[in-house]
C-alpha cells in the first residue's frame, strides 16, 4: 500500500494543535471558516548552493498565487475556491486538470492578493491577470512529455485561452544558472524553479522540484504571540512560530503596525525569510514576509 504524503499545511496545523503558552493581544483576526482540503500539490525544497542543473529544466519562480484548476473549478493550494469571473473560466480547459500561479506582474503580489481575495471578481482586474501553468496534474510520462502536451493543449486552446505555459529551458552548468538568477533578480523577480525532466508526476515535497532564491523563505505556523516593548508596548512583539520540522523561534522583524496592533492568529500560516542558521539550528534573522489568507 502506497501512503499519500501529508500535505505541508496539513503539518502545519497539527503542529499547531500542540499545546503551548501564549500572551493573547487585545485583538484578533477573525477567522473564516475551515474550507475543503487542500488539493494534493507538488511543493518544492531548497536548492543547494553550487547545485548542478544537469538533468533539469530551469523555470522563473513566480511571485504569484498557487492556483489549481481541477477541470471545473479554480482552486487555492489551500483548498478554497478562487472566485474568477466566468469570462476568465471559460478560457480554461474543461475536465483538465491544470496546476500554475495567477500572476500580476513582478513585485505586484499585494496587488494579486487583494484581486483573488474579492468575493465578486470584477473581469478588467481578472482582463490583466494571467495563469503561468507548470504542470498537467496526474499526467504520465517524464515531466519534460508533459511540458509538451502543456504546449499542445494551449495551442489547441485559442483564440479564447486565458493560461500560458511557463518557459521550461535547461541551464547547461552551474554558471549558466548563476547568470539565469541574476537576470532574473535584477528584472525584478523572485529566483528560479528547477524541476526534474526526468520526474513522473508526483505531490508532496519532494527534490523533483527545487527552488532558487537569493534570500530563503519558507512556511511556519503562529502558535503564540510574545508582548511587545519600549514603543511596541501593548502591541505584539513577535510571533511564536513552529516549522514543518517542529523548530520553535520567534518572528519579530517585518510586521508592520497593523499586524503589531491585530496579529495573525494562532493556527496561520505565515511564510518569513531568514539569512542562514544560528549555532542551534535555528533560522537567523527570520523576517515576516506574508501570511497566507484562510483557505489559500
Amino acid at each position: 500500500m502506497t501512503l499519500r504524503p501529508l500535505h505541508r499545511r496539513q503539518m502545519l496545523l497539527a503542529a499547531a494543535a500542540l499545546p503551548f503558552a501564549t500572551w493573547a493581544p487585545r485583538a484578533a483576526f477573525a477567522r473564516a471558516p475551515s474550507t475543503e482540503p487542500p488539493p494534493p500539490l507538488l511543493l518544492a525544497r531548497e536548492a543547494a548552493d553550487g547545485l548542478d542543473p544537469a538533468g533539469y529544466l530551469v523555470s522563473e519562480k513566480f511571485d504569484g498565487v498557487r492556483a489549481l484548476w481541477d477541470g471545473e473549478r479554480l482552486r487555492f493550494r489551500g483548498g478554497g475556491t478562487i472566485g474568477a469571473p466566468n469570462g476568465f473560466l471559460a478560457g480554461l480547459p474543461r475536465g483538465q486538470p491544470l496546476d500554475g500561479e495567477l500572476w500580476l506582474g513582478r513585485g505586484r503580489f499585494d496587488a494579486l492578493s487583494a484581486v483573488v481575495r474579492r468575493e465578486q471578481p470584477i473581469d478588467a482586474e481578472w482582463a490583466a491577470l494571467r495563469y503561468l501553468v507548470f504542470e498537467l496534474p496526474g499526467g504520465a510520462g517524464s515531466f519534460a512529455q508533459r511540458v509538451e502536451r502543456l504546449r499542445a493543449l494551449a495551442a489547441a486552446g485559442e483564440p479564447q485561452r486565458r493560461w500560458d505555459v511557463v518557459e521550461q529551458a535547461p541551464a547547461a552548468h552551474a554558471e549558466a544558472l548563476r547568470a539565469r538568477l541574476a537576470e532574473v533578480v535584477v528584472a525584478g523577480g523572485e529566483g528560479l524553479a528547477l524541476h526534474r525532466a526526468d520526474a513522473a508526476y508526483r505531490t508532496g515535497r519532494s527534490d523533483v522540484l527545487l527552488k532558487l532564491k537569493p534570500v530563503r523563505d519558507a512556511e511556519a505556523v503562529v502558535i503564540g504571540h510574545t508582548p511587545g516593548r519600549g514603543r511596541f508596548a501593548g502591541q505584539v512583539g513577535a510571533l511564536r512560530v513552529r516549522d514543518e520540522a517542529g523548530r520553535v523561534f520567534l518572528v519579530g522583524s517585518g510586521l508592520d503596525e497593523a499586524q503589531r496592533r491585530n496579529p495573525p492568529p494562532v493556527g496561520s500560516v505565515v511564510t518569513y525569510t531568514w539569512r542562514g542558521e544560528t549555532s542551534g539550528g535555528l533560522p537567523r534573522f527570520p523576517a515576516l514576509l506574508r501570511l497566507r489568507s484562510p483557505g489559500w
